[in-house]
């Protein structure tokens, strides 16, 4: 930690926070990932850390935000990765109320690319929300926040309840057992939620949340067009053998729908389109697009916490 300066916390998570940080020799500006080991360890979450640097480390893709290396101490683990200027989606969603249709189309098709991408990996997200989506200061997408990233054999399935309950497809929810089909359900509740400004099976009980999952059963308002609304009743769509981007033609059942029909996906994967939206910045620290955080102070312990556990981060 003693080859960076502190400036302040962009967020939070259950096992530790991310910092802005400037390396003294390099003066560069970097997001710092900090992780308690002890935190980690309680929640039974040891491989899920570790698999998110090595993920993190194996992706080179425009749309998947990018690690350059990573350390640990005896009290923390620490990955430190590129500074996305514009924020959270979540943030800017939440101050426009909803996007328009050119913005969810240009957001969307860029979490495609970078899911067809992890997805070829064999690597399942099993996080997308959009808490997890930055925005560049060009105004391009990241995905971020791999904490929960698997991979998954495409003969094998995984039974691990996790995600954020809104975002949850039907058979995690029914501990089926489930594959990188998951995400695609997924996609199809942002596209929803950027559309209206609010997921659809939102209720204040989790488990009535739950309960509308697993029906499937969408309501949608009027800012929905017909190519838009016939797109999302194909991914949040319960049965498996009709969900989109599990079918025999897999992802070009999405990239080829009427809803992209307009979207160059060759210039876009090259960043040759002007985004919609492109965040207000000052200059390469600021911090404005990011919420304000209460800073807290690192105590490392004199002795190495969990050696055996953390030797391959």
């Amino acid at each position: 930690m003693e080859d960076f300066e502190r400036i302040r916390t962009l967020g939070r998570g259950a096992f530790g926070r991310v910092l802005l940080v400037r390396h003294w020799d390099k003066d560069q500006y970097y997001a710092l990932k900090i992780l308690s080991k002890i935190e980690i360890v309680k929640s039974r979450q040891i491989e899920n850390a570790i698999n998110e640097k090595r993920i993190l480390a194996a992706c080179n893709f425009p749309f998947i935000i990018k690690l350059f290396f990573s350390f640990k101490d005896n009290s923390y683990l620490y990955m430190v990765m590129e500074f996305v200027i514009g924020g959270e989606m979540f943030t800017l969603l939440r101050n426009m109320r909803r996007f328009p249709d050119n913005m969810v189309k240009f957001y969307a098709a860029q979490v495609v690319m970078a899911f067809e991408y992890l997805h070829m990996l064999t690597i399942a997200y099993r996080d997308l929300k959009p808490e997890n989506l930055l925005i560049t200061g060009e105004g391009f997408l990241k995905v971020a926040d791999l904490g929960f990233a698997k991979m998954i054999p495409k003969d094998k399935r995984t039974w691990t309840l996790c995600g954020t309950p809104d975002y949850m497809a039907p058979e995690i929810i029914m501990s089926k057992g489930y594959h990188c089909a998951v995400d695609w359900w997924a996609f199809g509740v942002l596209l929803y939620e950027m559309t209206t400004g609010f997921p659809p099976f939102m209720h204040q009980d989790q488990m009535k949340t739950f309960e509308h999952i697993i029906s499937g059963k969408i309501k949608f308002t009027n800012n929905f067009g017909p190519e838009l609304k016939d797109l999302i009743r194909n991914l949040i769509q319960v049965d498996l053998s009709r969900r989109y981007g599990n079918l025999k033609n897999g992802i070009a059942d999405i990239k080829e729908h009427a809803y992209f029909s307009d979207l160059d996906w060759i210039q876009l994967y090259n960043m040759q389109v002007r985004p919609p939206y492109k965040p207000k910045y000052k200059g390469p620290s600021d911090t404005s697009c990011f919420e304000k955080w209460e800073e807290e102070t690192l105590k490392i312990a004199d002795k190495e916490k969990f050696k055996v556990e953390f030797e391959d981060f």
